[in-house]
This record gives structure tokens, C-alpha cells and sequence, in this order.
């Protein structure tokens, strides 16, 4: 049987796998890395390390762990956190640290300055998104304006998938669910880049060719061989954000199906029939040809439960305090004792796109536990997600099946309060290890090994998250967004201050 690789590289971990072609896991293997945060409201990663470093770790080991030969995998596809901004020079060495997605927001002005120059409504209309910290182009400008010797000596502009097809095959590319976060740069009724909103960010040519993601980029070099252990040749896909695949490896497939991911941030996509716009939430084309994505996403998850792991569970041991917080937290009811956690402390993606908004624990009084917190943190979450979930209700696109997935799966508590305050029923896959295990799909398809509706055989669903929802959610959830439109002018006053 044909062997394939899938490597995601995620915003703490990156993780591979290797698969035969009906889907059974032949190894897999995981590295760990750090998220860089310089200064507030800054995001990056080392390319070399984080990205590159990691995909050769993880790639060796996997061949090492299977014995599978190099010459049986068939073809490579790749995944990473996105959409990220990375300049490189012209023999593709990074220039700086790579600028991450969305929790990174240090193009503000940049956004504020695009958004009154071109018209907020025409942006939409051009590039089926609104400008927020998840758009790539503010983030160039930002470069081109703050750092003129990096921007000038900048051949390309690459994202993180692009960066690892690009050690592997010599070619710059980057697919086009990537590219639609390039606003204001990607035209979504061309499918192609494009000037014509903002000739000041950067020309066309610094930007990588267009390709689907399941379309062949290249093949290994031999300089990709001798670091990787890979054999000279193998096919590689142009491959895509790590939540893309991620709801390819759990069976999103149709319009109305929905994934929910559960990482270092919730993220969501879901199929639809035609292109949705709306300026809460994101767009892009979907991996093939003639299909559509909506997407949305928290900018702050399952960073925030570390954070709080790290902060004030520090007497737990690191590989065990996730499980005794949870206990902890379910000894306190919905609601946590009447505490309220608004999860924006890396500010806000979707729905609000709200860069200055803060995180706040609220309610406390002197009763309080620990456990009442974490509950209070984890239905924070829950509560952002619900927001999200009756945003795509609001405009239509209420979703008809929600797949699980992600690191977030095996806590219970957290899918349970996902469903109970979103009032949607998820389903959880046998395999929940997520964009690695998509990626091994797509570069199956990519070659003709696997068709996309196979996937149901690959990754089976086993269980039902059913929702329990209560007038204690739907009270906790309107003081959650009370909350914080009655705090947002003061936390802007406090963001200006800083």
C-alpha cells in the first residue's frame, strides 16, 4: 500500500503522521515550540526553528518510528498556523521572526488607515472579508512602513504553509483558502491577486503563485532529501492552514457541515453553498475548485487555559493539572458561583474584531475557589463560541452537523459547555489528532489514492456531545455580552493609555 505524510505545524506543538491509503495511522510523532510575544498584542514564531526545524524533527522520527522506506510515501502535504506573514530574501531566508494570525495586532493603524482610504464596503465586496488582525496585507504595510530595510530587501512574502513547501520543493506558492486572508490583496470573484484596492502594500510579484491545495507544488530537492530523510522526487501538495485541514480530517465535506476546533484558539469553518459576506465573520474559497468556506474564529482558547494552568495551578503537576482542574471546576455550578470570564486577552477576533478588548474575570468575592475560576474561564470560551454560532444563525447559515476536533476534545468539561451555551449538538471523530491527519488525506486525494467523501471511512464518527441547555445558560450568556459592551470604553481608555 501507498504511505502518506501529513505535518501540521500548530501555534505550540507540531505534529506529524504516517498513513497507508485507507487511513490507518502507521506512526505518528510530536514536537514541542514556544509563541513568541515581544511585546503586547505581538505574535511570531521562528521560522527556521518552529516551522522548518520542527517539520525535519517530526520527519525523522516518523521514519525512524515506522521503518517505512522513504521511496513508499507516495506524496507530502503540509499544514500550518495561518495566515501568517513572513518576508524572505531571494534565496528564501526569513528576515525576521514570522508575524502570526490573527491574536497578533500590531497592524491596527495600518487597518484603520486602509479601511479609510479604500471604503470598508468595498473591501468587503473585493476580498469577501473586512480588515481585522487576521489580514495579512496591514501586516505587509506595517513591515513596508515601520522596517524599510526588511521590506526593501523582501523578495516574497510567505505564509507558514508556504515557507515549508518551499524548503521542500524550491517553489513558492501558497493555496487559495490562505490567500483570501491576504486582504486587501486577493480579489475572491477573480481568484487572483490583485492591485487595484491598494497599490502602496506591495506588488504582485512579491506574492506567491496561486494553487489549490490539493494541486502538486513541486517535489522534494535534494537538499530537502538530505535534511529530511525524504526521498528525492516525492510529490508535494501546496497544502493549506492547519483549521482548514483540520475540518478535512474530520468530514466537513457538505454545505451546513461545520467544524469546531478546539486549540490554542476555537476555530471555525464552515461549507456553505454559495460565498457568504458578512463583516463578522471570514471568507475564503474552499480547497477545490468552485466550493466556499465561512469561517471564524476566538483569539484566545486553549492559550488562556495554559495561561491559567501556568498562573495559578503551578503546584499541579503540568501533566496532570489539566485533569484536577477539571475536577475542581465541575464541583461549582453553571454559572461559576456568579463569575464571568470574558476571554479577549489577546483582544477579540470573531464576531466583535475587537483588537483593544481585554480579558476580565469578574464577579469575584471571597468564597470564590480556584475551581469556580477555571469553570468560569472554560465557559468564557463557551460563551465567545456561542456568540459565533448565533452569528452564523443570525445571517442563515444556521449549521446542520457539527464535527469536534482538536486537543480541546479530550476535555469533557469544555465540550460540554460548548454545546450547552451554544445549544448545538457536536460530533467527535474516532480520530481527533486533528490538521496532520488531514493533511495525510489531502495528499491522497492530490494523487487520486483518495476521493474527498472517503473520509467517512478514514476517520468514522463514534459519539454525540448533545446539548443541555438551561436558563442559567441563557441568563450567564446575556450577562457575558453585556458585560462587555458595558466595559468597552473603559478598556479602550485603558488600551490608549498604555
Amino acid at each position: 500500500m501507498a504511505v502518506f505524510l501529513g505535518v501540521d505545524i500548530g501555534t505550540y506543538e507540531t505534529k506529524g503522521v504516517l498513513t497507508n491509503e485507507v487511513g490507518q495511522i502507521l506512526a505518528q510523532a510530536a514536537v514541542r515550540h514556544e509563541m513568541i510575544v515581544p511585546r503586547a498584542g505581538w505574535a511570531e514564531h521562528r521560522a527556521e526553528e518552529d516551522w522548518w526545524g520542527d517539520f525535519v524533527a517530526v520527519t525523522k522520527a516518523l521514519l525512524a518510528q515506522s521503518e517505512v522506506d522513504p521511496q513508499e510515501i507516495a506524496s507530502i502535504a503540509t499544514s500550518a498556523i495561518g495566515p501568517c506573514m513572513l518576508p524572505v530574501d531571494a534565496a528564501g531566508t526569513p528576515l525576521m521572526n514570522g508575524v502570526l494570525y490573527g491574536v497578533d495586532t500590531r497592524a491596527t493603524t495600518q487597518i484603520d488607515r486602509l479601511n479609510a482610504e479604500i471604503g470598508e464596503d468595498q473591501i468587503l465586496a473585493r476580498c469577501g472579508n473586512a480588515l481585522t488582525s487576521q489580514s495579512v496585507g496591514p501586516k505587509i504595510l506595517w513591515l513596508k512602513e515601520t522596517q524599510p530595510d526588511l521590506y526593501a530587501a523582501t523578495a516574497k512574502i510567505l505564509t507558514s504553509t508556504s515557507f515549508l513547501v518551499h524548503r521542500l520543493t524550491g517553489e513558492h506558492v501558497i493555496d487559495h483558502y490562505t490567500a483570501a486572508n491576504f486582504s486587501p490583496l486577493y480579489d475572491v470573484t477573480t481568484q487572483d491577486w490583485t492591485q487595484s484596492l491598494s497599490d502602496q502594500i506591495i506588488e504582485t510579484g512579491r506574492l506567491p503563485r496561486l494553487l489549490w491545495s490539493s494541486e502538486i507544488a513541486g517535489r522534494v530537492t535534494e537538499q530537502a532529501a538530505a535534511q529530511t530523510g525524504l526521498a528525492v522526487g516525492t510529490p508535494v501538495t501546496a497544502g493549506t492552514i492547519d483549521a482548514a485541514a483540520e475540518a478535512l480530517s474530520v468530514g466537513v465535506q457538505e454545505a451546513g457541515d461545520m467544524m469546531m476546533m478546539y486549540g490554542s484558539t476555537i476555530f471555525i469553518i464552515q461549507r456553505t453553498a454559495e460565498r457568504v459576506s458578512d463583516a463578522r465573520l471570514w471568507y475564503a474559497p474552499w480547497l477545490w475548485p468552485d466550493s466556499h468556506a465561512s469561517m471564524a474564529g476566538l483569539a484566545t482558547s486553549g492559550t488562556l487555559t495554559h495561561w491559567f494552568r501556568d498562573r495559578f495551578a503551578s503546584d499541579l503537576p503540568k501533566d496532570t493539572a489539566f485533569g484536577t482542574l477539571a475536577q475542581e471546576a465541575a464541583a461549582s455550578p453553571v454559572g461559576a458561583n456568579g463569575v464571568l470570564v470574558l476571554p479577549y486577552f489577546s483582544g477579540e477576533r470573531t464576531p466583535i474584531h475587537d483588537p483593544l478588548a481585554k480579558g476580565a474575570i469578574f464577579g469575584l468575592n471571597l468564597t470564590h475557589s480556584r475551581g469556580d475560576i477555571y469553570r468560569a474561564l472554560i465557559e468564557g470560551i463557551a460563551m465567545g463560541t456561542a456568540h459565533v454560532i448565533e452569528t452564523y444563525r443570525e445571517i442563515g447559515h444556521s449549521p446542520e452537523r457539527c464535527l469536534a476536533v482538536g486537543g480541546g476534545t479530550k476535555n469533557p468539561l469544555w465540550l460540554q459547555a460548548t454545546s450547552d451555551f451554544g445549544n448545538i449538538p457536536q460530533i467527535v471523530c474516532e480520530k481527533t489528532i486533528g490538521a496532520s491527519f488531514g493533511d495525510a488525506f489531502l495528499a491522497a486525494c492530490a494523487i487520486g489514492a483518495a476521493r474527498p467523501e472517503d473520509i467517512s471511512k478514514w476517520n468514522p464518527s463514534t459519539h454525540e456531545v448533545a446539548p443541555n441547555h438551561s436558563a442559567a445558560h441563557t441568563r450567564h450568556y446575556k450577562l457575558f455580552r453585556q458585560l462587555y459592551e458595558d466595559s468597552r470604553g473603559v478598556v479602550h481608555s485603558l488600551s490608549g493609555g498604555q
